[in-house]
C-alpha cells in the first residue's frame, strides 16, 4: 500500500494559513481524513472522529466540554454527525482562534454546507475532494481547471500519461477510490461491494430511518444502468418497484451523499426550445461497471452502456480539474425539442464553450455541426472541441479542436 499524493493538498496548506476553519467535503470513501492525516504528521495537530459512539455523544450534548477536551489545533471527522458544534467553533473562530485551528471533515456535504453557510459563513474555507483524478493516478498530480486555451491544453500533456482506447477503459473499469487503487484493498469487488454496504448503513439509513436495505441497492444498480443518460424517474422506479416519489426522494439521498450528481441542461430566453430534464452522472465510474456486473474493462468497451460510461468519466475528470483547483465549473448540456444535443456546454470567461464527448479516434466535421445553435444565445460562442479517442491534440479548424479524453 502506497499514499497517493492529492493535488489539494497545496491548496489546503494555504487556506489553513488564512482560515481559522476549513470545512473539507466530499463522497464517502475519497481520501479526506488520508490526506489531511498525512498532513498532520510531525505537527501537534490530534485527530478525533464522530463515528466514534461516545466521543459522538459528547459532541451533540456537550459541545463545549468537547471542544475543551479536543483543543485546537484539532481534526475533527465526520461533523456532520453533530451539528451542535458549529455554533461552538464560531465562537471559538470570534474570539480569535488561529488560522488553521479547526479541519472538519464530512460526506453528506449538501448538509455540511448548510450548516457552515448558518453557523460560519465568512469564518471557514470549504474545498470539495473528489475521487483521484487523472493527473494524481497516471501523471505527476499538477493541474489547472481544463479550459479549451491552446497553450494551456498543450501544457497539460506535460503532467499526463497518454492512453489509447483499451487504456482508457481499464481507467474507466477501475474507478478511482483511493481505497483500491492505493493497493491497500486489492480485491476491486469486494471493495465495491463493502463501499455500497457501507453507504447504505451509515449515510442512508441515517437519511432515511426504517430504509429497506436490499431494495435500496437493488435501486443504486438500476440508477447506475442510467449514468450519463437523460434522468427518467419513472423507469428507475418502475424497474425496483418502487413509487415514482420514493425513486424520487431516493435520488435525493445519492445526490445530497454525492453517489451521483446531475447537470442542468443549458438554456437562456433567447433559446426558446431547449428541454428541462437533468443529466445524471455517477462520481465514480468504478462503482457504476461493478453496479452493471461488466467483469473486465474489455467487456465494458464494448458493453451497451461504453459511450454513457466514458461521458460519465469525462465529465468527472473536468469536473475534477475544477475542484482540485478550489475553483466553481459553470457545466451543463444542451438539447431542445427538435434533437439537437451538445454533450457539454462549459461557461467560462464570458464565453460558451461546447464539448462532444466520443469514443472514435477519428472524429468527423459532422459532429461539431451542433455548435452553432449556441451562435443564438445571448452569450458568445467560444472555442469548442470534440473530446475522443485520438491519441495526440488535433483540430477541425479554429472552433473546434479535438482534444484526447487522457488530456484532461
Amino acid at each position: 500500500m502506497s499514499y497517493i499524493e492529492r493535488t489539494l493538498e497545496k491548496k489546503i496548506l494555504q487556506v489553513s494559513r488564512e482560515y481559522s476553519c476549513l470545512l473539507l467535503v466530499g463522497p464517502r470513501q475519497v481520501g479526506k481524513t488520508t490526506m489531511l492525516e498525512h498532513l498532520m504528521e510531525g505537527t501537534t495537530r490530534t485527530k478525533v472522529t464522530l463515528d466514534d459512539v461516545e466521543d459522538r455523544k459528547l459532541a451533540k450534548t456537550d459541545p463545549a466540554l468537547f471542544l475543551e477536551l479536543h483543543p485546537a489545533p484539532v481534526l475533527i471527522d465526520e461533523v456532520q454527525y453533530a451539528p451542535e458544534l458549529f455554533s461552538y467553533i464560531k465562537i471559538k473562530v470570534d474570539n480569535g482562534a488561529v488560522p488553521g485551528s479547526y479541519w472538519l471533515t464530512g460526506s453528506q456535504s449538501f448538509r455540511l454546507m448548510e450548516l457552515a453557510q448558518e453557523s460560519l459563513a465568512g469564518r471557514t474555507a470549504i474545498l470539495h475532494m473528489s475521487a483521484l483524478s487523472q493527473t494524481e493516478l497516471y501523471g505527476d498530480g499538477e493541474t489547472s481547471p481544463f479550459s479549451l486555451e491552446l497553450t494551456a491544453l498543450q501544457k497539460r500533456k506535460e503532467h499526463l500519461a497518454s492512453a489509447n482506447v483499451h487504456e482508457m477503459y481499464k481507467r474507466i473499469w477501475s474507478g478511482a477510490m483511493p481505497g483500491h487503487r492505493s493497493g491497500k484493498f486489492t480485491d476491486r469487488d469486494v471493495f465495491y461491494s463493502s463501499y455500497i454496504q457501507s453507504y447504505i448503513d451509515r449515510d442512508v439509513s441515517d437519511m432515511i430511518p426504517g430504509v429497506d436495505k436490499l431494495l435500496y441497492a437493488d435501486f443504486i444498480r438500476a440508477a447506475a444502468c442510467r449514468a450519463g443518460q437523460m434522468l427518467n424517474i419513472h423507469d428507475i422506479a418502475a424497474d425496483v418497484g418502487v413509487s415514482d416519489d420514493t425513486a424520487k426522494r431516493w435520488l435525493q439521498v445519492m445526490e445530497k451523499s454525492e453517489v451521483i450528481f446531475y447537470l442542468r441542461p443549458f438554456s437562456n430566453n433567447l433559446l426558446k426550445r431547449t428541454i428541462k430534464t437533468p443529466k445524471m452522472y455517477f462520481f465514480d465510474t468504478g462503482l457504476v461497471a461493478y453496479l452493471t456486473r461488466y467483469s473486465s474493462p474489455e467487456i465494458l468497451m464494448n458493453g451497451a452502456i461504453n459511450g454513457a460510461v466514458l461521458e460519465n468519466y469525462t465529465v468527472a475528470e473536468i469536473i475534477k480539474t475544477y475542484h482540485n483547483s478550489a475553483k466553481d465549473c459553470l457545466l451543463h448540456y444542451y438539447r431542445d425539442k427538435d434533437s439537437n444535443e451538445i454533450d457539454l456546454v462549459i461557461e467560462s470567461d464570458g464565453e460558451l464553450h461546447p464539448l462532444e464527448i466520443k469514443k472514435t479516434a477519428n472524429p468527423g466535421t459532422e459532429l461539431v455541426s451542433a455548435f452553432r445553435i449556441l451562435d443564438k444565445a445571448s452569450v458568445p460562442r467560444g472555442v469548442g472541441a470534440i473530446l475522443c479517442m485520438r491519441q495526440e491534440l488535433s483540430a477541425i479548424d479554429r472552433k473546434a479542436y479535438v482534444v484526447p479524453i487522457w488530456m484532461i
